[in-house]
């Protein structure tokens, strides 16, 4: 307990300290100078040793030795992922100056976190003491034999444990970062942190290996979109093996297509493990720090785009094969938005982070604003999509990406609801997708990207059009599916997404689990239970498929792996959340007016800029 108490008291102050820049644009004051520095100092001295059978309670945990099997492709500008011997201060060296005002902000902060985290783990043990179903016990049970061990430790879980494909596994043998994240959450609701520990530090070292796809590499950061244990002869001798990961950042992938979600979904589980677990030294860490900081840089670098949004390719995703969704996905920029709000927590604070923390939160504010303000649908938008005028050239134009009116479908005005709305697929110049796409929405709920008002709408929307989205098996991964000539041109005649199959309209049990999130941060968790209730007819007995063919989701995949293992860890992800909607905290992000107080962008009375912060606060109130 004393060294979950220091570690609280870390993180308080850093917080603090986060707020208190940001009160002061962002810029650090003299006065937190010298305490800024000995703390970053402490941070940066905090070591992790345990043996293989680390624990997830903050004894730590020693990273194996290097992989032999991709010595060959380290990069040399690869940064170190061991912490660096660091100079303590002198026993006899004066105690810094400390300013009455934030020390005491911090003990407050740091004593609501201690209560936060002892409320956690009561919810955790009542988890853990109730009473399973006979099919939730089933459940648990295959998501034990999909456990993948290396070098006697957990590390993960394989996508699909299917035993009628065991000779044409493909890639579902191996452990997906996105896949595993439905299953980390289950093992940390139910109190069993060591894997998902594992599971990030080992990640976080094939980060800085080296990527190439004909001879050309990405930039540091990329996270790979997966990993598979391997046994390979040790120094030639046949009879002797050791074990080796070998990831896939994409140059093996169908389409090839670098995983954008990976880094992001990363974040967000560390978050969510530290949070859960008391573990905060995890995140402290010097290596962990870099990494943070290196999926930052990637997704913060500056380009040609004129957008907040991250511009990505089709398939870099969880829909990861052409689906006309290059561009800027709803999907991306919500786990985008999720992972810079979790990091903005845990970057330490010091001398070097305040112009990253600056960054993080200008994109933010401006990111909330674009999403908000364009990507939102409505009775009342369409109709204004409808009246407007094109090829207006000025800076007050209304018609801003001069979207043509004769875009809109014709489903789309008998579809959406009076009451309710959502936020569109994706949004170029002279494009809007309409398609409404399930994670983005969701996750822009769970996220808080999303205002309060918009949120209620997302959720009015999926009740009153609960026949389309959900029916016999949520949840639609996009509605509607794209057909005749239009399936043609978009997925390039792709036959695993015909119409109402796969990504193209097919239904994704997975998402059960977000929905449950999205349901609990609302206030809605009746919707939630219907959701399950409806799963909990057929999964079983369906052998948990990946997902569901057909308009309705009567039918089990034409192509789907049955026993999928985020289908299985969904449901019960589900299950425990329902039970106990507390642990929702792990992952929800409430509102921060903070952020979208005071500006940083020098707007003037000129007609080229407009403040959008004090936009995106003012749609809050709305």
């Amino acid at each position: 307990m004393a060294a979950a108490a220091i570690s609280h008291l870390r993180r308080g102050a850093q917080r603090h300290a986060l707020l208190y820049l940001s009160g002061r644009r962002y810029s650090p004051a003299a006065g937190l100078a010298p305490l800024a520095a000995v703390a970053a100092r402490r941070l940066l001295s905090t070591s992790v040793e345990s043996g293989s059978g680390a624990s997830s309670t903050g004894e730590g945990y020693k990273p194996p030795l290097f992989d032999p099997f991709r010595a060959a492709s380290l990069a040399s500008s690869a940064p170190s992922i061991e912490s660096p011997p660091i100079e303590e201060l002198p026993d006899d060296a004066p105690p810094p100056e400390e300013e009455p005002g934030p020390p005491a902000a911090s003990e407050k902060d740091s004593v609501a976190c201690q209560h936060e985290l002892e409320g956690l783990k009561a919810w955790v043990e009542t988890v853990r003491s109730r009473v399973e179903s006979t099919q939730e016990k089933e459940a648990w049970s295959l998501l034990g034999r999909s456990v993948v061990n290396y070098c006697g430790t957990a590390v993960g879980t394989v996508a699909a444990n299917d035993p009628s494909t065991a000779s044409q596994m493909l890639n579902y043998d191996q452990v997906f970062i996105r896949d595993f994240i439905p299953s980390a959450i289950a093992f940390l609701l139910k109190g069993e942190g060591d894997i998902v520990k594992n599971f990030l530090l080992h990640t976080l070292q094939l980060q800085s290996w080296e990527k190439t796809v004909d001879c050309y590499s990405p930039g540091q950061g990329l996270m790979p979109a997966s990993f598979k244990v391997r046994s390979i002869p040790l120094d030639g001798n046949s009879e002797a093996f050791e074990e080796v990961l070998d990831p896939d950042f994409g140059e093996s992938a169908i389409g090839r297509v670098a995983p954008v979600d990976s880094g992001l979904w990363w974040i967000i589980l560390l978050r969510a493990y530290s949070k859960i677990t008391g573990d905060y030294a995890l995140q402290e860490r010097v290596d962990v720090q870099t990494g943070i900081r290196l999926i930052l840089n990637l997704c913060l670098s500056d380009g040609f785009d004129m957008f907040p949004t991250l511009l990505v390719t089709d398939g870099s995703c969880m829909i990861d094969r052409r689906m006309g969704i290059h561009g800027h996905p709803l999907e991306i920029q919500s786990l985008f938005y999720s992972a810079l709000r979790c990091a903005r927590e845990m970057v330490s604070i010091n001398d070097g982070s305040s112009s990253l923390i600056r960054a993080i939160n200008n994109r933010l504010s401006a990111l909330s604003f674009h999403i908000r303000e364009y990507y939102w649908v409505d009775m009342k938008k369409i109709n204004e999509i409808y009246r407007y005028r094109t090829e207006e050239y000025s800076h007050d134009a209304i018609n801003k990406f001069n979207i043509y009116p004769e875009q809109i479908p014709t489903w789309l005005a008998d579809w959406i609801p009076e009451k309710g709305g959502y936020l569109i697929g994706n949004l170029q110049p002279a494009h809007m997708d309409f398609r409404f796409f399930s994670l983005g929405n969701l996750w822009a709920i769970i996220s808080s990207l999303a205002t309060q008002r918009q949120a209620e709408g997302i959720l009015n929307l999926i009740e009153a059009k609960w026949d389309d989205i959900v029916a016999n098996m949520p949840l639609k991964i996009c509605y509607p599916a794209l057909e005749y000539e239009e399936w043609r041109i978009i997925t390039g005649s792709d036959p695993k997404n015909m119409p109402w199959s796969y990504h193209n309209g097919g239904s994704w049990p997975t998402l059960l689990w977000q929905f449950t999130l999205a349901c609990i941060k609302m206030g809605r968790r009746d919707l939630a239970q219907r959701a399950v209730e409806v799963a909990e007819k057929r999964l079983s007995d369906d052998k948990w498929p990946e997902y569901y063919d057909t308009r309705t989701g009567r039918f089990i995949g034409k192509q789907s792996r049955l026993y999928q293992t985020w289908t299985i860890a969904g449901y019960l992800s589900s299950k425990m959340l329902l039970a106990c909607p507390e642990l929702a905290s792990i992952l929800i992000c409430e509102e921060d007016l903070e952020l979208l107080e005071g500006c940083a962008c020098s707007v003037n009375k000129s007609a080229r800029t407009k403040c959008s912060r004090r936009a995106a606060r003012s749609q809050v109130l709305v």
